[in-house]
């Protein structure tokens, strides 16, 4: 098992984890969890030995691999697939071997470990793992330096996970993810057949794909069994037990203190006053848990509600290319008090969608109404990048309200979040949450009657996200959501729309209906429908594909079957050679039951690529040019 013994970790004298122990069983499935900057990521990197502990061990067995997300996203010129089927290095060190193995012995043992590791239907699982996170067929052909980072991301989670680690390390994967791509990952975890340990402040995931909780507070490791819902309850179970102990114990305390100071002068109550200060000295001190406050998170409230339909979209047409619209006829009403989720896969046109409602893309067709004085508040997931680095709280809060006096700049400072000396923290030195609370407070700044909220709980903790979904709950206006956090769409959202080929439909389930169709559709075929190009970071569409498009990933597809043809032929005719050897069978009949039982799987994995051939080459046969 994966054993921590009496550990501690101190990183820039700063005592992160204090004289803790843990031991985590094989084939557990862990949630990480803890406020932000308690040292997860920092115990993840002692595990990984890439940081050592001031005090304590850590074991390993010592044939675990270990397997974690890059830090680094991938880049270069190989295609997608390839990335990922790279990063199971034995297959990839054995079929380089197998290309220039002459011996015949040797030879053996590479097939039949080949066998043994599933190699063969590896590009099938590796295709699958991608079609999970989203990559269309055509994208998983594309090379990987074709994308933008964020979706580089989306690769090497899909490498770190078709590696199939032993213990597997995933720090906060679903903010590369959509809520698609998390309600896959959600299911592949839950199904992960080794140890994995996943810091998350995703809720439904930390539900629905862990049977264990590990929780860092004030330096402590605790264990918990069950999901996050289960932790929660019996944590809070342990703060009412301790804090009753701690109540007891005062109460225990100071009733000894007051015999001593009573009758430590009398001779006659000396002995019975001595034994109180030793009872004293003994009893060790029970420290109740004190739950952290989290910061409230609030909107300013608009100054009038408006007339509904604040916002009305006649057949709009709108894209950034007006022979290939992202969106088509588009057709909806947004009133003064709803809460929409809006539900699709990146690429299908959610970004296109908010920046027409916001104002920022204007239709090429159709009109959009907008009541009179309607404003609106818009955060981005990517205007972290937009702050200044060098600038305070207090400096964006300035630049906003010139002329007013200091008092009053310094409690609307105060006001979304950052009071006192925190207001004067340069950007560079906050964190990812403290940059999004900041960011939502700019936003909504002038009190909007509607709110654009795109992935607005990306470096928020979970204690954090259930403020913000109280905030939007008691905001009176309008909000629209784009988030791959369930339980904030659950807990806020009445109304889900799915944005989808180029159309924009209420959608008349919930998200549990929402998930087991997206499963269904991720899981039937190991590619996704082709959504054309994506919103990559920059948030622009790809145009629709034309016919001749539609094409190149089945010529693609052929391709790859003929190599793998002619490759796994090659396997076949070299095993062929060592089983004509003479006297093979009466020589070295074990060695030769292992060449018969490679060849046989080597035929099996021909007949499926000559198969995969034949339904590619009738499908490109199909498709007019």
């Amino acid at each position: 098992m994966l054993s921590l013994t009496d550990i501690s970790i101190r990183i820039a004298g700063r005592l992160l984890i204090d004289h803790s122990s843990v031991q985590i069983v094989p084939g557990a499935r862990v949630g990480f969890v803890g406020r932000n900057g308690v040292g997860k990521s920092t115990l993840f990197q002692a595990i990984r030995g890439e940081l050592p502990t001031e005090t304590g061990t850590i074991a390993i067995p010592p044939r675990w691999r270990i397997g974690s997300l890059a830090q680094e996203a991938p880049d270069g010129p190989e295609s997608l697939v390839e990335v990922v089927l790279k990063a199971d290095a034995e297959r990839h060190t054995l079929l380089s071997e197998a290309e220039t193995a002459r011996d015949p012995h040797r030879i053996a043992d590479i097939q039949t470990r080949l066998v043994d590791i599933d190699a063969h239907s590896a590009p099938a699982r590796a295709a699958s793992i991608l079609s999970g996170l989203g990559f269309s067929t055509a994208d998983q052909a594309r090379p990987c330096s074709e994308f933008s980072g964020g979706w580089r991301m989306r690769v090497a989670l899909a490498a770190t996970l078709f590696a199939a680690p032993d213990l597997l390390l995933l720090d906060e994967p679903t903010n590369y993810l959509d809520l698609e791509g998390t309600l896959w990952l959600e299911d592949h975890l839950a199904n992960y057949p080794r140890t994995v340990i996943v810091i998350s402040h995703d809720r439904d995931l930390l539900d629905t794909s862990v049977d264990q909780i590990l929780h860092l507070d004030r330096g402590k490791l605790s264990l918990y069994k069950g999901t996050y819902s289960s932790f929660e309850d019996q944590r809070a179970t342990r703060e009412m037990l301790d804090a009753k102990h701690a109540r007891r114990q005062a109460d225990e305390r100071k009733r000894l203190q007051d015999f001593v100071d009573r009758f430590k002068a009398k001779a006659s109550k000396a002995r019975q006053a001595q034994s109180r200060v030793k009872m004293l000295e003994r009893m060790k001190p029970v420290t109740a848990l004190v739950t952290q406050d989290v910061r409230e998170i609030s909107f300013p409230v608009p100054e009038k509600l408006l007339s509904p339909p604040i916002i009305a979209v006649d057949q709009a047409t709108v894209g950034y290319d007006p022979e290939s619209p992202v969106l088509k006829h588009v057709t909806l009403r947004i009133d003064e008090d709803d809460r929409i989720a809006l539900l699709g896969a990146n690429g299908n046109g959610k970004s296109t969608l908010v920046k027409l409602l916001a104002g920022k893309l204007q239709p090429f067709a159709g009109k959009v109404v907008r009541a009179d004085k309607l404003s609106i508040g818009y955060f981005a997931q990517h205007q972290t990048d937009e702050l200044d680095l060098d600038g305070s709280p207090y400096d964006h809060v300035r630049r906003l309200m010139l002329g007013a006096p200091e008092t009053k700049i310094r409690a609307r400072v105060g006001a979304i979040g950052f009071s006192g000396k925190a207001g004067d923290t340069l950007v560079r030195s906050l964190s990812g949450g403290e940059k999004a609370r900041l960011l939502l407070g700019l936003a909504t700044f002038y009190a909007p009657n509607m709110i654009i909220l795109d992935e607005p709980t990306n470096h928020l903790d979970i204690d954090s996200r259930a403020v913000l979904a109280e905030a939007i709950n008691e905001f009176p206006g309008a909000v629209i959501m784009v988030s791959h956090d369930r339980y904030l769409i659950e807990a806020c959202a009445d109304q889900l729309w799915v944005v989808a080929d180029r159309a924009v439909t209420p959608y008349d389930g919930d998200l549990d209906d929402y998930r087991r169709a997206v499963l269904s559709a991720r899981g039937m075929r190991t590619s996704a429908r082709d959504r054309g190009s994506s919103e990559r970071d920059n948030g622009r569409d790809k145009p629709q594909r034309t016919k001749t498009e539609k094409r190149v990933p089945l010529k693609q597809k052929i391709a790859n079957a003929e190599a793998e043809i002619e490759r796994i032929t090659g396997i076949i005719a070299k095993i062929d050679v060592a089983l004509a050897l003479p006297d093979l069978f009466k020589r070295d009949p074990k060695q030769a039951a292992q060449l018969s039982k490679a060849r046989a799987s080597a035929t099996n994995a021909l007949q499926r690529a000559e198969e995969a051939w034949l339904e590619a080459s009738a499908s490109y046969e199909e498709t007019p040019s």
